[in-house]
């Protein structure tokens, strides 16, 4: 039985159930949504829904704006702008989340989790409230845990199977620094660049590869100028859906339950299409003319072992070793 998603941010923070709004509340409220995925993403797609389902719940008087592959800024500039008030809801990253509430790196460990629903286990339950606590405190209102995915990685020059095969290579990393741990741990030359400018890096050759899940790989084209796959699944990301806290707190009890009902079926849509899509995408991409290899996963979770071990002596180890109990069934 799939277990009930516990949206937990919003849903704390929301009072009462959807009611008829009075005249106090009767002018439209507009409220802008950014991401950074392209239009065909399922971020994008789930934003779409997200939108229209709260203006339904609100009889059209709350409107969401959508602004796609990074209109509005990079992930981290978004946030920023998420903690100052400048924007309303972001479907954003772990990598750039984390750099506001670091807890969130704890979720991007190394070779932790298989597949995202055992992330989404985790996520819908105590410590994702926990978390999203923590991020109420930075300025910040989850809205619903996304899926962004189980990563794999791309180059140009050769293909992967083993770690010495990752060994001077030129990697593109999301400004995540769990990442940027783990390919320095592989051997790997890390190199953040922003992901609207991911494809012309990887085309003029100032990187050799990148790492994101399939659906970023296919959506964005990458396999244009990416001929080598190996599906490492070294790493699992969300997509965390937060709202300014200063926009949330300037709504309505009633537009506030609007908002939540529509994160609930917007979060179960994305993570159904991430899902679909996974599963569907590698064919088309091996008919691309990509060539796909595999890993010995334990041999890569031996070599970036100390990533873990890094991260559990630092600031976040209390809540990390919470994760990782939980995700081993302790």
């Amino acid at each position: 039985m799939q277990r009930k998603t516990f949206f937990v941010g919003a849903a704390a923070l929301a009072l009462g159930v959807l009611t008829a709004y009075p005249a106090a509340w009767a002018q439209t409220v507009k409220l802008t949504l950014g991401h950074g995925a392209a239009p065909d993403n399922p971020r994008h797609l789930a934003s779409v829904k997200f939108a229209e389902q709260v203006k339904a719940a609100s009889g059209g008087r709350i409107e969401v704006q959508v602004a796609p592959s990074a209109q509005l800024g990079d992930d981290a500039a978004m946030v920023t702008a998420l903690r100052t008030g400048a924007l309303d809801i972001s479907a954003n990253s772990q990598g750039a989340v984390a750099a506001a509430v670091p807890e969130y790196a704890a979720y991007g460990m190394p070779f932790l989790f298989s597949t995202p629903a055992q992330a989404f286990a985790i996520l819908d339950g105590p410590l994702g409230k926990e978390l999203a606590d923590k991020s109420a405190a930075k300025g910040m209102v989850v809205l619903g845990y996304w899926d962004n995915g189980i990563r794999h990685m791309t180059n140009s020059r050769k293909p992967i199977r083993t770690v010495d095969d990752l060994k001077g290579l030129k990697m593109r990393t999301p400004p995540d620094a769990v990442l940027v741990d783990i390919m320095q741990a592989l051997g790997a030359e890390a190199q953040q660049i922003k992901f609207a400018e991911l494809y012309v890096a990887l085309q003029q050759g100032v990187v050799d590869g990148q790492e994101n899940p399939l659906a970023n790989f296919h959506a964005s084209k990458l396999y244009e100028v990416q001929k080598h796959l190996a599906l490492t699944g070294h790493m699992f990301q969300m997509t965390p859906l937060v709202m300014s806290k200063r926009s949330w707190d300037r709504l309505a009890p009633a537009d506030r339950t609007a908002i939540t009902q529509a994160a609930q079926e917007a979060t179960a849509y994305q993570r159904q299409l991430s899902r679909e899509m996974d599963e569907r995408l590698l064919g088309d991409i091996k008919a691309k003319g990509v060539e796909v290899t595999t890993i010995d996963p334990k041999a890569f979770a031996q070599a970036t072992g100390k990533v873990q071990e890094k991260w559990q002596s630092g600031p976040i180890g209390p809540y990390l070793t919470k994760v990782v109990k939980a995700a081993n069934g302790r």
